[in-house]
């Protein structure tokens, strides 16, 4: 039996190696006593206190720190949690380091922390820092401070330390306790190369140009080892022995932290929940005489609130999202379960209301279920960070923070990274992540099963093995902490009492421990999430208002808008949120939507499982096959649906219809079934037959019903967060549908910098008769923007034109409150210092310039002369310019042969990534009438169609098939965008050699999907 002072694992980010799921077998096999995890942050403390408890040994928290002596000078030490408030006073200490910059920690703050904790001082560490007289009054400063808790450790890493003898004598000098010590970085000996390339990985610093002794030491220790090196002081291992064993700290997981919202002196959260309720709630239905059932229900959920003590809870979500109404910042209609909520709903927090959807609040909130509430709030992702800032500013600093999240070490990621350590090329670095697929959540082991290229480049040369068995030790192993995308965690008390922080951003705190291990802890977590659609939505709104001078209340759209309804039943959803995939643009052609539930089901239904039942809804509904219910008396909770189960509230109904469960209950069964064991569901099925027989059913009826339960449990979606997501859905529907334009210009703005979903949107735009103005020099901004109902091209979307001189320009052009007349106009105005080739460039070949009424060639050719003339007119400028420019006082362009229209067109695919002006195919498209398609047209054409059309090579691979045969893959480019050309062997052998990029190709074939895309299978193929 044996103990583990010294253990660092890998959640301290490659500082250490070994994982807690390889440690315990270990420690099991050694039969260890107790373990004490010691990293240099709180970093992975739950998961390890909890899994080594869960596995019989006893689990001792600790921290390896630094302790500042002066700025130059650092201690090194352990420290150990020896009780709750021991544990207390680790998170102040980890956290006080870890808002440092230093990250250390000053002797008087660790002193002030010391209650309950042991320090074990590590003489060997930092060059023997602690042995220097510089450090005895430091020393002296513990001992008088915690002598009963303070120790020496000895560790005898390959052999007895030159100065243990010294580290002895001072250990007797002041009566202090020896213990045998050993810090462990990796689980076994052979772990000692991968351990240096992960610190490597960690520095940045390349194996070859590391300064390091190579050190096979820091493995963890057999117990025999211990024995053995020890085997003269085993009162050292006694004493680490006993050490440990004193440590017991409790973690609560039943605790909960509410925390509270200010109120006046003598009010309760509840007396000022139910006053905000009962106020919003009749502005929300404009009467001052509330409907029985609303009256009903909002009492029903108050006193769940109350009784479970979430007043505050509500009260400090809806104040934010007060301020985020004050200030413009718009929000979601609701997400999750809290869309059922009527209290959500009252107090704007949602814009859902419960009773007109039939939403059941025990799918949010249920007493026989008792969890944290989980109200998430979706903004738009541009001004998110004002409402979190807000909370901090309102609550205090001390009590609020983002929530930490770990990147790991992929697959392909620790195969770069391992191989970069090893110094391979640039050109190894790239054969590396092709050879490994692209593939989510692969591991190396899959890619090296599945890779037969993989394999033969790895027999190559014996250092591929060895960096891929490195690279295998190391993967998934937490690389880098960053903020969570959404989460934020509130406290009424101060967060260090609870959990370890660090510097976050914006001068708000970040928590040590990930999302789980913050819900584990009792505190109140709230996402806080940005949302793309609303950002773009919130564009819409504010380019409505300045063209159509329209103040658009997004809750207020009609949801019966016939535009709205024809241009879904159409499956005209690019751009939509949620409805803009072929497959559910499909979907939404078959069941040709007529109301808002429509949209609620198809949202719901388009999931793997469920997607099967699309077919059915859609006959049913237009009545092109009988709608059919288990029993009549689930008519009215299937009706809407077409007899087809779909939400999850629906199980809920009819658990608390057939068997008489509560709802609450009913929440339960469906949790359970959803689970799939065997023993719980024929516990449910019991209750539920048994309920059914007591409510007059016969058994069979009970026993097909619930086996369509079980059936549907899986596939069940909440039905609060399909009605709240669907209303986003419908309202950009209706902007499309009915400010096209604006809703176009915002879609375009937000796909700048990617080419191909530029392009989709143009040639779409074009489709639908709007017009796509060129960019201007003189008009465009950094947006797409509406310009007498068309779109004006944004200048942020040609390629080399960088944020910096946009904003110059910007700022000259709305100072001078006039239009630049001419290249040197506009050079003498931006000066030298902004008018560069590397910008003007581009913009000339997008025909930003066109204005200035010269032909690009010309413009291109007058460059430096602009800039000439620029220099010239600068205060104080020299004389150089070049005298033959200027005419009258006038500076001339230069002479330039007109640019050829093809030039000009390859210019713009450039500078834009498409054509702008005309694509070169639509020109040729006369001279084939034989051609039946286009790439647009191909979605909507059912398998196997036989397709001839016109495109341009836009990139294509040839490869040999296994009876080495040259076939290829060629994608072809036309107005409407891109589709992938398979070409097998006997077609090939027409163009074998002749296909370059840019060709123009007429092709003929069959369609297919793959993958839920359409390619061509080539049955002739012709340069033209």
């Amino acid at each position: 039996m044996t103990v583990y002072p010294q253990i660092r694992t890998s959640a301290d980010l490659l500082k250490s190696i070994i994982r807690i799921d390889e440690l315990i077998p270990f420690l099991q096999q050694q039969q260890a006593k107790s373990c004490a995890i010691v990293n240099t942050k709180l970093y992975g403390l739950l998961p390890f206190m909890f899994q080594l408890k869960k596995a019989g040994i006893h689990p001792v928290a600790g921290l390896t720190i630094a302790l500042e002596r002066t700025e130059d000078e650092i201690l090194p030490l352990v420290l150990y949690a020896k009780t709750n408030k021991g544990y207390k006073n680790l998170l102040k200490i980890a956290s006080s380091i870890a808002i440092r910059p230093q990250q250390n920690i000053p002797l008087r703050w660790l002193i002030a922390y010391g209650e309950d904790i042991a320090f074990v001082v590590l003489p060997f560490g930092n060059q023997q820092a602690w042995l220097q007289p510089t450090a005895q009054e430091a020393l002296q400063a513990l001992i008088q401070a915690n002598k009963e808790n303070l120790y020496i450790g000895i560790t005898r890493a390959n052999g007895v330390h030159p100065f243990e003898a010294q580290a002895v004598a001072l250990a007797q000098q002041h009566q202090l306790q020896i213990m045998a010590t050993h810090e462990s970085l990796y689980l076994y000996e052979q772990d000692a190369f991968a351990y240096e390339v992960a610190q490597s990985i960690e520095t940045g610093v390349k194996l070859h140009d590391r300064n390091y002794e190579q050190q096979h030491d820091h493995y963890v220790l057999p117990a025999q080892e211990w024995q053995q090196r020890f085997k003269d002081q085993q009162n050292w291992l006694d004493t680490a022995e006993t050490l440990l064993l004193s440590c017991h700290v409790e973690i609560s997981l039943h605790d909960v932290y509410m925390p509270k919202f200010p109120l006046l002196e003598g009010q309760t959260a509840a007396e000022v929940l139910k006053q905000e309720v009962q106020e919003g709630l009749q502005k929300r239905l404009q009467t001052n005489t509330l409907p029985k059932p609303y009256v009903e229900r909002i009492q029903y959920e108050l006193q769940i609130i109350q009784s479970m003590g979430y007043s505050d809870y509500f009260l400090i979500v809806a104040d934010f999202m007060r301020f985020a109404r004050e200030h413009q910042i718009l929000t979601g209609p609701g997400r999750g379960s809290s869309a059922s909520s009527l209290i959500a709903y009252a107090l704007e927090i949602t814009q859902v209301d419960p009773l007109h959807y039939d939403l059941l609040f025990e799918r949010f909130l249920n007493v026989e279920r008792v969890t944290l509430p989980d109200i998430d709030i979706d903004f738009l992702d541009t001004r998110r960070h004002e409402v979190i800032e807000y909370v901090a500013r309102k609550y205090g600093k001390q009590f609020v923070a983002q929530i930490i999240t770990f990147g790991t070490l992929s697959a392909k990621a620790v195969a770069r990274d391992v191989a970069r350590m090893f110094n391979f090329d640039s050109e190894t670095l790239e054969m590396i992540s092709k050879l490994i697929p692209n593939k989510p959540g692969i591991t190396l082991q899959e890619a090296y099963a599945n890779s037969e290229n993989l394999r033969k480049w790895m027999d190559a040369e014996p250092v591929r093995h060895k960096w891929f068995q490195t690279a295998l030790r190391l993967e998934g192993l937490p690389r880098n902490a960053s903020t969570h995308a959404a989460g934020v965690v509130l406290s009424p008390v101060p967060l260090v009492e609870v959990v370890p922080i660090e510097q976050g951003h914006d001068d708000i705190y970040l928590t040590q421990w990930p999302m789980l291990e913050i819900e584990q802890t009792g505190l109140l977590k709230i996402d806080f999430l940005g949302l793309r659609n609303l950002t773009i939505l919130d564009q819409i709104r504010k380019s409505i208002q300045f063209t159509h001078q329209i103040e658009l209340d997004f809750n207020q759209i009609p949801l019966q808008d016939a535009k709205t309804f024809e241009l879904l039943q159409r499956g005209d959803t690019v751009g939509i949120f949620q409805l803009e995939s072929d497959g559910m643009k499909n979907a939404l052609r078959d069941i040709k939507p007529t109301h808002f539930l429509d949209i609620v089901a198809v949202n719901a239904l388009y999931r793997p499982g469920p997607m099967q039942f699309i077919p059915v809804y859609a006959k049913r509904k237009h009545h092109m096959e009988p709608v059919i219910m288990p029993h009549p008396d689930l008519t009215p909770i299937l009706q809407e649906t077409y007899g087809v189960i779909i939400y999850q509230e629906q199980i809920m109904r009819i658990a608390n219809v057939m068997a008489g469960f509560t709802i609450g209950q009913a929440d339960i069964l469906r949790r359970a079934v959803s689970k799939k064991k065997r023993e719980v569901l024929e516990q449910q099925r019991a209750a539920f037959v048994k309920g059914s027989l007591a409510k007059g059913y016969t058994e069979q009826i009970a026993q097909e019903v619930y086996e369509l339960i079980v059936r549907f449990a899986d596939y069940g979606f909440p039905k609060s967060h399909a009605v709240a997501y669907s209303i986003i859905s419908y309202q950009m529907a209706y902007l499309k549908a009915n400010f096209p334009v604006n809703f176009y210009a915002a879609l375009l703005t937000n796909a700048t910098g990617n080419s191909d979903k530029l392009m989709q949107i143009l040639m779409e735009a074009k489709a639908n008769g709007i017009q796509v103005l060129p960019p201007s020099i003189n008009r465009s901004v950094r947006h797409f923007k509406v310009e007498n109902g068309k779109i004006r091209f944004s200048l942020s979307a040609i390629k080399g034109v960088s944020q910096p001189f946009l904003q110059q320009l910007l700022l000259v052009r709305k100072e001078r409150q006039q239009p630049f007349d001419s290249i040197f106009d506009l050079a003498v105005t931006l000066t030298t210092a902004h008018f560069q080739r590397k910008v003007i460039e581009p913009l000339i070949k997008a025909g930003a310039l066109d204005e200035f009424g010269k032909d690009r060639a010309t413009l291109l050719a007058t460059i430096e002369g602009a800039q000439k003339q620029a220099d010239f007119m600068r205060p104080g400028g020299d004389d150089l310019f070049d005298g033959a420019m200027m005419a009258f006082g006038k500076p001339k362009y230069s002479q330039a042969s007109i640019m050829p229209e093809k030039m000009k067109l390859q210019f713009e695919k450039e500078v834009l990534g498409f054509y702008l002006s005309e694509h070169p195919i639509t020109r040729m498209r006369a001279q084939f009438q034989q051609v039946n398609g286009t790439v647009q047209l191909l979605t909507s054409l059912k398998d196997n169609s036989y397709v001839r059309l016109i495109g341009m090579i836009s990139e294509f691979r040839q490869l040999r098939t296994k009876r080495g045969e040259l076939m290829a893959f060629v994608m072809i480019e036309d107005e409407f965008g891109t589709v992938s050309c398979t070409v097998f062997p006997k077609e090939y052998e027409q163009v074998a050699g002749q296909l370059c990029e840019d060709q123009l190709l007429y092709v003929e074939g069959f369609l297919e999907r793959r993958f839920n895309k359409v390619q061509i299978k080539v049955k002739q193929i012709t340069i033209q």
